[in-house]
C-alpha cells in the first residue's frame, strides 16, 4: 500500500529541498514541521551506501534552538537531565530533556559555541517554545530563537575521505561530537563529527539558507570518487544499531516514556544539589525501578516492513508492551524490531506475540544493539 504527501506552503522546506527533488527523492515524512526526505527510490542501495560507502542526507529538519545570554548556561543546565556544566566550547553532548513528570520530551545534542551561547540540535518536538516558556517563568536573562542553521549529513565509512576532500586533513582531528566553525568557498558552516547512524560521519551545519543548493552540489562533487549518493536517516540501520528515535520509539502524546525505560540511565545525573526539570520525578522512578524496558525483538516468518504505528505486544492475552519499529535485516537474515515491554518480562520469554497487518507473529526478546 502506498500513499503520497501533499507539498504545500503550510509545511516548511529545507534549503536542500530543490536539490533533493532534482536528485530524485521519492518520499517525504514531516519532522519539526518540515519535509524530511524518506528515500530516493532504492532503499537497498541507500542502505548499502550507508553501511559500505558514503551517503548524503538532507537533515535540515533537525532544527537548532539557540540559547544565548548571561543566564544561558543556567537555563540549559536546568532544562537537561544531564549535567552540562563541564561541556567545553567546541564540543557537543547528548542531553535528554524531560517534563516535570520525568517523561522524555526530546533528546537533542547540545553544542556549546561559546561561554554564553548554545545550540540544542533537536528531535521532533517544539523545544523552542518549551525553552522560552521556562526561561520566562524562571526569569532567566537569555535570548532564545531558531537560527538560520540547516544540517546536511555525510554518513558512512567513506565519509571521512569525502569531508577531507572538502575541508582538509584537520577534519580527522575532530573527536566524536566535537565541532568547528568554518567555511567552504565562503559558505558559512559548523562542521561536527556526528550523525544519526553508527557508521560514522559528519554533519555540515549550513548557516546561510540561500546557499543550500550550492552546498549540496559541492558535497556531491567532492564525493563522486567515493560513489556518494543521496539518502536519508535509515530506519533499518538505526534498528540494527539500537539507536533511539524520539517520535518512533516514544512520544509524549502517543507512548510517553521516561529515560530509564529507554536505557538512558547514563545520561541522567541525579546526584548532588543541581536542580533540573523532572529531577524529583526521576528520583522516584529510579528508586522504584522503571515500569518498562527497551528491548529488541526477533520476529518469525516472512520478511516484514516498517510499522505504521506502535503495535501491542501480548502475553497470554494481556498487553505487556509495544513494538515500535521493525524491519528485515539482510545482514542478519532475520526480522528485527525494537519496543518497550514490562520490566518483569525476562530475556528468556518465549510466549510474546504481536498481530501484524497480515498475520499473528511470535516474538523473541533480543539484546540491543543487534549489530555492534
Amino acid at each position: 500500500m502506498s500513499f503520497s504527501i501533499g507539498i504545500g506552503p503550510n509545511i516548511r522546506k529545507s534549503p536542500y529541498f530543490d536539490a533533493t527533488v532534482a536528485d530524485g527523492v521519492q518520499s517525504f515524512s514531516v519532522y519539526n514541521h518540515m519535509y524530511l526526505p524518506a528515500h530516493f527510490g532504492d532503499p537497498d542501495a541507500e542502505y548499502d551506501r550507508l553501511v559500505n560507502g558514503v551517503s548524503m542526507w538532507d537533515v535540515g529538519a533537525q532544527r537548532q534552538v539557540e540559547i544565548r545570554g548571561v543566564d544561558a548556561e543556567k537555563l540549559v543546565d536546568y532544562l537537561c537531565a544531564r549535567d552540562v556544566m563541564s561541556t567545553r566550547i567546541g564540543y557537543g553532548r547528548y542531553v535528554p530533556i524531560c517534563n516535570h513528570d520525568g517523561v522524555l520530551i526530546n533528546d537533542p545534542v547540545l553544542l556549546r559555541l561559546s561561554a554564553d551561547r548554545f545550540w540544542l540540535s533537536i528531535a521532533d518536538s517544539d523545544i523552542e517554545l518549551w525553552s522560552s516558556a521556562i526561561a520566562a517563568e524562571r526569569g532567566f536573562d537569555v535570548e532564545i530563537h531558531e537560527p538560520d542553521v540547516s544540517p546536511l549529513a555525510v554518513q558512512g565509512p567513506r565519509a571521512p575521505a569525502v569531508v577531507e576532500q572538502l575541508f582538509g586533513g584537520w577534519v580527522h582531528d575532530l573527536s566524536y561530537f566535537a565541532f568547528r566553525e568554518t567555511e567552504l568557498d565562503g559558505i558559512p558552516l559548523v562542521l561536527a563529527r556526528s550523525g544519526w547512524s553508527k557508521q560514522g560521519g559528519f554533519e555540515l551545519y549550513l548557516r546561510d539558507a540561500t546557499r543550500g543548493g550550492e552546498l549540496w552540489e559541492r558535497v556531491r562533487r567532492a564525493g563522486a570518487a567515493q560513489a556518494i549518493g543521496p539518502g536519508a536517516p535509515n530506519d533499518l540501520e538505526r534498528i540494527e544499531s539500537g539507536l533511539l528515535s524520539y517520535g518512533s520509539d516514544c512520544r509524549l502524546q502517543v507512548d510517553p516514556a521516561d529515560p530509564f525505560e529507554l536505557g538512558l540511565d547514563a545520561f541522567v545525573d541525579l546526584d548532588g544539589e543541581r536542580d533540573f526539570i523532572g529531577k524529583q520525578a526521576l528520583r522516584e522512578i529510579a528508586a522504584r525501578g522503571p515500569a518498562r524496558r527497551r528491548v529488541g525483538f526477533y520476529l518469525d516468518g516472512d520478511p516484514v516492513s516498517g510499522a505504521a504505528h506502535p503495535l501491542p505486544v501480548m502475553q497470554s492475552g494481556k498487553r505487556v508492551g509495544s513494538l515500535t519499529e521493525m524491519a528485515h535485516s539482510h545482514r542478519l537474515g532475520r526480522n528485527i524490531a525494537t519496543g518497550l515491554i514490562d520490566s518483569k518480562i525476562g530475556d528468556s520469554a518465549r510466549d510474546l506475540e504481536v498481530s501484524l497487518p497480515d498475520r499473528p507473529c511470535r516474538l523473541e526478546v533480543a539484546a540491543l544493539p543487534f549489530i555492534r
